[in-house]
């Protein structure tokens, strides 16, 4: 007795062999590309350290400043300053970030904006050099088990003025840059402020 088989399909070894090498020829030539383009570099750069806010004035409303411990680039917790303003309106905006390349040189990319309108502005800040003006301040300590309600300065307006501002964190509900300029420039090494 003979059994019947039924073919459903071959495969053809040689084109199959061809199709994959070809395949991985070409996976090949994309890891290539990312990683001679430095993007392959993108993920562990983000997040690292201090970078730097330069405003030749700044005007908000709504300020609240309150103690903060922080995440910087050389510590896991460090003391900063935490600045909440709700609306702020930027003259001479420029933010940047020192970075160094697996190759050991170092680089600063530049986002620099003539001016800039921001919405809920959330800033951790470890070192602010500036001229501020305030009104209607307000300086309240309180007894509390959370350390950060335990001191607050509040006033209805900031204005500040040729500030340099070192921050390990930034957050805005809403920001509209305006003629904004991003630009990476070689550097000998990072501006660091202790």
């Amino acid at each position: 007795m003979q059994e019947n088989v039924m073919i459903v399909g071959q495969v053809a070894k040689k084109k199959f062999l061809a199709a994959l090498l070809a395949g991985l020829l070409a996976f090949g030539g994309i890891a290539a590309f990312f990683g001679l383009t430095t993007t392959a570099f993108a993920l562990p750069l983000g997040g690292m350290g201090d970078f730097y806010v330069i405003v030749d004035e700044l005007e908000g409303t709504g300020f609240k400043l309150q103690p903060q411990v922080g995440e910087t680039g050389n510590a896991d917790a460090a003391p900063m300053v935490r600045n909440l303003i709700d609306k702020v309106e930027i003259k001479g905006l420029t933010i940047y970030k020192d970075l160094k390349l697996p190759t050991g040189k170092w680089i600063r990319i530049n986002i620099k904006a003539p001016s800039a309108s921001i919405q809920g502005l959330t800033q951790d800040a470890r070192f602010i050099d500036a001229n501020l003006a305030f009104t209607e301040m307000s300086i309240a300590e309180k007894n509390s088990d959370d350390f950060t309600e335990n001191w607050t300065h509040n006033a209805d307006t900031v204005t500040i003025t040729d500030a340099k501002i070192v921050t390990d964190y930034l957050f805005q509900n809403f920001v509209s840059l305006n003629g904004a300029k991003i630009s990476i420039d070689n550097i000998d090494g990072p501006d660091l402020i202790e």
